[in-house]
């Protein structure tokens, strides 16, 4: 096997006449090396690929990189959203400006509900980019035997990224077979081959011989995806019993060079959905992408939730100052979804909120504690799914079905779901899953996987029961006669498939959170004390995994809310904490206690969890904390 590695751009912005691969390929230990375009082209960031190349060993391919000759002309370069909106910034793309005329939405008549409302009040709430960094990196093993190619690929889609690997390399899609059947997180930003995986596909293609390429966590900070920004300007405005009346957003973002858009995997912009949870009759919303001399942003866990969550929420608080409204009790008179409604009820008695809020300045000294809460919504749902169930002879059961696991358990949903059905121990389950041999079946995301493959085992299992009842003649082959109408198929297993059902998974998920949060003013420390979760998730198919899910959800919104943000330097576009020591993810340590309480709803059938439960933690954790990136001012009223 042959070790990959990508040379990229030292250089923001620039045009690459030529890249020349001459003296790489004659290095010692080099088998192969390819271009990342073919003529002349335009880098738009630091860190952007040029060329891979393979070779006998990591270290033979780090000794030969430095032999690649690159023709450049370095171009004027903007990394910082609010310098790149000034009239004399560099421009990213040439042929648009850097700010983009933005999307105005407007409902009823904002003017004058704002003119009339009891209370109004403006704040001014912005969020950092963040970055994915899932604990295994991007990476492939990519083998061509003869016309065929496989790869093992680290991906949240192996029939997506399939299909990608054979449109770049010009390959029917029945001679490409992708792989995951183990992965350490995604978190969004892998459901696509990206230049990375093209890349190293075409050096196997050359090197004839199979090639590894893993990036870097270096690599990962540069050019796999990120959340992105916002700058917010929001006015919110409600009557003297805390009804909304209206609501104004102003906002822009970055997504990196292209907002979002890249051939080598960047998808969505900047935008985020507003007004968030809560909907005056009166709105209006403007949103615009900033491009920058960055990587794209990728889809991260609840795409634009998080950023909305912590905007919406923080301007709700500062109306419930305002009107001197408890802002739980302002929470409950617009949130509109009623099985929210009772989760807030449950939470609050648990979390003791009665006891433990009091109205801001009311303890004295350095060291304040204040709780804070919020709500998210998500719509997930399933879609179309197909699963194949095998049982042998001897009442051994393996489930084939094209899914992956992430890290979240899937693997353990499917053996269980079958387990459950046909009345056997998990233990007589096989499951084999991430491979495009296997039933088709969807990308993992958006909270998708449970609600899409459930139903599918479920199917699969449904028609195997009726298959063996009419083999064995037996009514009900599960319990104690299973051994007897198994052993009644003879030699040969019976394999039976299944495919999604509308109605066995449904979309749509609330949830609300509780923080209890240390802030000292002398220091600036923050210290989250205790996140309490009530969350409605359907069908529990799996109690471990599920809970599993909600504290992974809580500690990612705290890094988000306290810890994480991407560092860039002006002066030379370069990521300044492109690693994990300056590049500040929570730890086990800075956790709180998470006390996890779920909605067990079977008659809403099965429902995903992994989105819905990072939304809330910036607003509810993030807003008691002092926060030097809001503002807010009373205004009207």
């Amino acid at each position: 096997m042959l070790y990959g590695a990508i040379f990229r751009s030292k250089w923001p912005a620039a045009r690459i006449r030529a890249v020349n691969l001459e003296k790489v390929r004659t290095a010692p230990g080099i088998r192969a090396a390819v271009p990342a375009h073919e003529g002349e082209f335009s880098v738009h960031y630091y860190g952007e690929e040029l060329a891979a190349v393979a070779g006998v060993s990591r270290q033979a391919v780090l000794d030969a990189l430095p032999l690649i000759e690159v023709d450049a002309t370095p171009l004027p370069f903007v990394v910082n959203e609010l310098d790149a909106i000034k009239e004399d910034a560099p421009r990213v793309n040439p042929d648009r400006p850097n700010l983009g005329g933005g999307q105005v939405r407007e409902t009823g008549n904002v003017d004058e509900a704002f003119a009339a409302a009891a209370a109004t009040v403006e704040g001014t709430f912005n969020t950092q980019v963040e970055i994915h960094h899932p604990m295994e990196p991007h990476g492939n093993v990519v083998v061509f035997e003869g016309d065929e190619m496989t790869a093992w690929s680290s991906t949240q889609g192996v029939f997506g990224v399939r299909d990608q690997f054979a449109r770049e390399l010009g390959l029917p899609q029945n001679k490409v077979r992708v792989i995951c059947e183990h992965m350490g997180g995604g978190f969004g930003s892998k459901f696509n081959a990206g230049a990375e995986g093209i890349l190293c596909a075409k050096l196997a293609q050359a090197a004839k011989a199979p090639v590894k390429l893993v990036l870097t966590r270096f690599e990962q900070a540069l050019a796999v995806g990120n959340r992105p920004s916002s700058f917010q300007k929001i006015r919110l405005a409600a009557d003297r019993d805390g009804k909304l009346t209206a609501f104004a957003l102003d906002s822009f973002g970055t997504a990196g060079f292209g907002s979002g858009s890249s051939s080598a995997g960047g998808s969505g912009g900047a935008g985020f959905p507003a007004p968030y949870i809560y909907v005056p009759p009166n709105r209006r919303v403007k949103q615009a992408g900033v491009a920058v001399n960055a990587g794209s942003a990728r889809p991260m866990r609840a795409p634009g939730h998080p950023i909305a969550s912590f905007g919406m929420e923080g301007i709700l608080d500062d109306l419930a100052v305002k009107l001197g409204m408890d802002p739980l009790e302002i929470r409950l008179k617009n949130d509109p979804y009623d099985i929210r409604l009772r989760e807030y009820a449950i939470g609050a008695e648990k979390f003791g909120w009665k006891q433990k809020y009091r109205k801001p300045g009311a303890s004295a000294g350095p060291l304040k504690v204040g709780v804070g809460c919020a709500g998210a919504a998500w719509m997930s749902g399933g879609d179309g799914t197909q699963a194949e169930l095998q049982v042998n002879p001897d009442g051994t059961v393996e489930v084939r079905c094209g899914t992956q696991d992430l890290g979240t358990g899937s693997r353990t949903v499917v053996a269980v779901v079958a387990a459950e059905m046909l009345g056997l121990e998990p233990k007589m389950i096989s499951v084999r899953i991430g491979d495009t041999r296997l039933p088709p079946s969807g990308a993992s995301g958006g909270s998708r996987t449970t609600a899409s493959v459930a139903p599918a085992i479920y199917d699969a299992c449904e028609n195997t029961l009726a298959e063996l009842k009419k083999i064995s003649g037996i009514e009900d082959p599960r319990g104690p006669r299973w051994p007897e109408v198994c052993a009644k198929l003879g030699r040969n297993p019976l394999v039976v498939s299944g495919r999604w059902r509308e109605g066995l998974s449904r979309g749509g998920a609330g949830g609300v959170q509780f923080a209890e949060v240390e802030v000292d003013t002398d220091t600036g420390f923050v210290k989250v004390r205790k996140m309490l979760v009530v969350q409605d998730c359907g069908t529990v198919v799996n109690r471990l995994t599920c809970e599993s899910q909600v504290h992974g959800g809580v500690i990612m919104g705290i890094g988000f809310a306290l810890y994480e943000q991407r560092v860039m330097d002006a002066r030379t576009g370069v990521v300044l904490n492109p690693n994990l020591e300056t590049y500040k993810l929570p730890g086990a340590a800075d956790m709180p206690e998470i006390e996890v309480i779920l909605l067990d709803m079977p008659e809403r059938g099965v429902i995903g969890v992994g989105e819905p439960v990072t939304v809330r933690p910036a607003a509810a954790a993030g807003r008691v904390s002092p926060r030097p990136t809001s503002t807010c001012r009373p205004t009207g009223g």
